[in-house]
């Protein structure tokens, strides 16, 4: 948990889809096609000679720009039908700033990198998955802050001293007894050796 946001610290490694189903920009659009359906994903990465992320390959982009243009998947590199420059996030940003990426670009994917090396893939659907949970424990952690704060701001313990027998007002817990000042002060002496 982060003190800051009282928001459970998840990183985008936690939740992205790893290893990466990656094309190369010169293969064809019906080659990724396959691969989404082998998969049962709903895009592939293009990358470069290098493994670098150049763009990504959609469902949505083989609807739109090959099907509805009535182009043949085996003849269009992915490479020409491609969305790119690709969105990118590092790998060890907050879940929650992947989401907050993903709505100011109106998107649903993001390649995550480490460095320049492309580590993963996270979807609007990988951070919906894990949402239930991360409220559970918001909602467990708002129950246990205000006990642990009515625990500090507690009057102190009052009552008759384990050791003498009085009573006092404040008691001071000391080896699994609850001492009066003076008899806490007294435990707290180191002990004089005989001669």
């Amino acid at each position: 948990m982060t003190a800051r946001t009282g928001t459970p610290d998840v990183k985008v490694e936690d939740v992205m889809s790893s290893p990466v189903v990656t094309v190369k920009e010169t293969d064809t659009v019906l080659a990724a096609a396959k691969l989404m359906k082998k998969h049962e994903i709903g895009c592939v990465v293009v990358v470069d000679k290098t493994g670098k992320p150049k763009g990504l390959i959609t469902e949505r982009d083989v609807v739109r720009r090959i099907s509805a243009l009535d182009l043949l998947p085996s003849k269009v590199q992915v490479g020409k039908s491609m969305t790119k420059p690709p969105s990118t996030i590092e790998a060890l940003t907050n879940v929650t700033d992947a989401a907050k990426q993903m709505r100011e670009l109106k998107i649903r994917r993001l390649i995550v990198l480490q460095g320049s090396k492309l580590k993963g893939i996270i979807t609007s659907n990988d951070i919906v998955d894990i949402t239930p949970a991360l409220i559970d424990v918001m909602a467990e952690k708002s129950q246990i802050a205000p006990v642990e704060r009515r625990a500090k701001e507690s009057a102190p313990l009052s009552g008759y001293c384990d050791h003498c027998g009085s009573w006092a007002d404040e008691l001071k817990p000391h080896d699994g007894q609850f001492l009066c000042d003076d008899c806490f002060s007294e435990s707290e002496e180191p002990e004089e050796e005989e001669s």
